[in-house]
């Protein structure tokens, strides 16, 4: 079969939800017996994402070639069970980079370089490589923005120039949000919808199927105007209400018949229709038998009551996959550090917590109150996760209390700190020197070797059902700064446990301490490796040790 190409794109407003409604697409697809792909498209000049705060964009996720992107390629990676590349995404920035690269190699043969057709060609010719490398039989591509800025113009140019080519291969897929006005917010109105369709056609482009977002499920009076007032057929309006959870977005869109929909448009006929094993998993979601209370202390909550989760969506999703194995409901609560840097007293409230994660971070904001928090979890047998910057600050923290190094500290706060536990990477100091950033960390997948006899061991063993030998993972990191091996000894000598190294550098990867419920620390993020029906080992662990402590 010919490839077949599915477009998501946004109306009315961002934020409605494009990227999870690619990824239940995506997975409704996939579940049909179709080879499937998704690619992610920001229309910002950034050549990537490494180089925006969270507080800016949301998480900055990696995958295992390094590549550096949006949070919705975590999305597409958890639906889909399934590690993507950099040929997934792409933006502005690096759409241009490849064509000013390319006319200076003279690939253009002389001719003169236009916007127009070019930027689109390549774009078409990005989406054609990300369907060859994963040997994808259907491509979803979702754009970020939404129709009408002008920032993403190039990208619907080149929707409309595929459509114009192949006909029959492409369907335009417009979440739109449908708001609900009057008393009780009851009344849903449709006209912003229209405008939105109304933008697409004057660029070229008319919309298959339009994803109605509301706060409640779409009458049947109001599927019917928008498909006489947008131009569809019966059908092919779409329902996608708010839910507790984005794993019933799929289940959801089945029930209005979205894939029998595509199909029809794209000339196919579906091999298989399971999602069972998926209605399984969201049952479970629906119907826990307790709950783990887990509190995540970390700085990127925005201000007062305002808390920015997209900064830590794959930490949270995480906690989700590993708390609905155990058939339990994840109760969340996010712990603002400063708090505890400016009133220590208030880490009593920690003894409110089944478990508390640290998670990753850049910057010396907030850093003593982690600490602080990671102390107080070791002296009171508090099962604790810390990832990257969560076990750097726990070596600091060891190195401090129990080592007797008072001023241990990591180069990136003190840059000429006398006890520097954790310092950056030799071969990063150059760099930092010229100040550039732009990805030059220690990016994608690397392998760590697991030492028997410890807790991160058992929980990487259990994951893979066996029960001894040495263990090789390979997990993705994002951070500049390392354990320093010169303290290391001293170190291990006063109790500090390297669960994890990665023999090839000599890198500490996992920490561990001993005679404690859970305390793990990684220097790799293995929350960009959760999958909802199998959920990352340590984060699972960390589930399995807190109903254990519980009991």
């Amino acid at each position: 079969m010919s490839t077949k190409y599915i477009f998501v794109t946004g109306g009315v407003m961002s934020g409605v939800g494009k990227g999870v409604a690619a990824a239940s697409i995506a997975k409704i697809i996939q579940s049909s017996g179709f080879e499937v792909t998704a690619i992610k498209i920001d229309p910002y000049v950034n050549v990537d994402a490494g180089t925006m705060s969270p507080t800016e964009h949301g998480e900055v996720f990696v995958l295992d070639d390094g590549m550096e992107c949006d949070q919705d390629m975590g999305n597409y990676e958890r639906f889909l069970n399934t590690s993507l590349s950099s040929a997934n995404y792409m933006t502005t920035g690096s759409v241009y980079l490849s064509v000013i690269n390319k006319e200076r190699r003279m690939e253009y043969g002389g001719k003169q370089v236009e916007v127009v057709p070019r930027i689109p060609l390549e774009i078409i010719e990005k989406i054609n490589n990300a369907a060859k490398k994963e040997k994808a039989q259907i491509v979803i591509t979702e754009i970020g923005g939404t129709v009408g800025e002008y920032e993403n113009l190039l990208f619907l140019e080149a929707i409309r120039l595929l459509k114009l080519k192949c006909p029959n291969d492409v369907v335009v897929v417009l979440v739109s949000f449908v708001p609900a006005l009057g008393a009780g917010g009851t009344e849903l109105k449709t006209k912003p919808t229209q405008h939105a369709v109304r933008n697409l056609n004057s660029i070229g482009i008319q919309p298959d199927i339009i994803l109605g977002r509301a706060d409640v499920p779409l009458d049947q009076k109001r599927k019917e105007k928008i498909q006489f007032m947008c131009g569809l057929e019966e059908g092919d309006v779409i329902s996608a209400p708010n839910v507790e959870s984005i794993y019933e977005v799929a289940i959801n869109f089945e029930k209005d018949n979205i894939s029998k929909r595509i199909f029809k448009k794209l000339h196919l006929k579906p091999k298989k229709r399971d999602l069972v094993e998926w209605r399984a998993f969201v049952n479970k979601i629906q119907h826990p038998k307790g709950e783990v209370k887990i509190g995540i202390v970390g700085k990127y909550f925005g201000s007062g009551d305002f808390i920015l989760t997209d900064s830590y969506i794959s930490v949270l999703e995480s906690v989700k996959h590993a708390a609905y194995f155990y058939n339990q409901k994840p109760v969340i609560e996010w712990l603002d550090s400063d708090v505890y840097e400016k009133d220590p007293a208030k880490l009593k409230e920690l003894k409110n917590y089944e478990g508390i994660i640290v998670p990753g971070g850049f910057g010396n904001r907030g850093v003593e109150g982690k600490i602080k928090a990671i102390e107080y979890c070791r002296k009171n047998k508090i099962p604790f996760l810390g990832l990257c910057l969560g076990l750097q600050l726990s070596v600091i923290e060891f190195a401090r209390n129990v080592a007797g190094i008072k001023d241990a500290t990591s180069t990136e706060f003190d840059k000429n700190a006398k006890n520097p536990v954790i310092d950056v990477m030799p071969e990063q100091k150059v760099l930092l020197a010229e100040q550039h950033y732009g990805g030059t960390m220690r990016l994608g997948a690397y392998d760590c070797q697991v030492q028997e006899g410890t807790i991160s061991h058992k929980a990487y063993k259990d994951w893979t059902g066996e029960s001894k030998g040495p263990y090789t993972i390979s997990e993705r990191h994002r951070h500049r700064y390392e354990v320093n091996n010169d303290y290391r000894e001293e170190l291990v000598k006063k109790g500090l446990v390297v669960a994890g190294l990665n023999e090839k550098k000599d890198l500490v990867e996992i920490i561990e301490i001993k005679d404690h419920p859970f305390f793990v620390g990684t220097q790799f993020h293995p929350e960009f490796k959760s999958r909802p029906l199998k959920p990352h080992p340590l984060f699972r662990a960390l589930v399995g040790a807190i109903i254990k402590n519980k009991k």
